[in-house]
């Protein structure tokens, strides 16, 4: 039987580089999910737990990139282990097997305690932050909709102009001319 070495990738947004992760590791198969820590759902994990057969090895880059939470985390490497694949932390130096070391299970609590502590604390300081530029009067969000630009856009429109052309004279998008012509509808 061929045991595999596949690499499971998580980034947060479409602009976070992938190749990054498991850069310099020869993998067989890799799986990648594009999205936010929180979310649990991950299309491609699940399809990497699927795929994964005794005697392989998962490779991921952090505890953080493979589950939002302890619990996850615990539940994560248990469905793996019991498959009798094996799963390697690049930045932790952290392997886990179905024989259980209890070092390696400290450390994979400490490490994902720690990590779920890092988001709560981010998440923390975003909501501080959020209430700070509140009470300091900021805007919050997209910026309002410019009334003489709209009125604009509508007078062009009016003139018989083109979308096109209307967003070539006031140097916009497509889309944002159509956005500025619903305005007040």
């Amino acid at each position: 039987m061929n045991h595999q070495t596949v690499g499971y990738i998580r980034v947060s947004s479409q602009s976070q580089n992938t190749a990054r992760q498991l850069a310099g590791i020869k993998l067989d198969k890799e799986f990648v999910d594009v999205v936010t820590g929180s979310i649990k759902e991950r299309t491609n994990l699940q399809a990497c737990i699927d795929y994964i057969r005794e005697g392989d090895t998962l490779v991921v880059d952090s505890i953080d990139r493979l589950a939002r939470n302890l619990r996850d985390l615990q539940e994560i490497i248990q469905t793996i282990v019991k498959k009798g694949v094996a799963v390697k932390f690049i930045k932790e130096n952290l392997t886990f097997t179905s024989q259980q070391d209890p070092i390696a299970t400290l450390m994979l609590h400490m490490m994902g305690a720690f990590a779920e502590f890092e988001r709560n604390m981010i998440r923390n300081r975003q909501r501080e932050g959020i209430d700070l530029a509140k009470k300091k009067g900021k805007h919050l969000g997209r910026p309002p909709v410019d009334m003489k630009l709209s009125a604009k856009v509508k007078e062009l429109k009016k003139k018989g102009l083109s979308i096109a052309s209307i967003g070539q004279a006031i140097e916009k998008s497509a889309p944002t001319v159509y956005k500025l012509l619903r305005h007040n509808d």
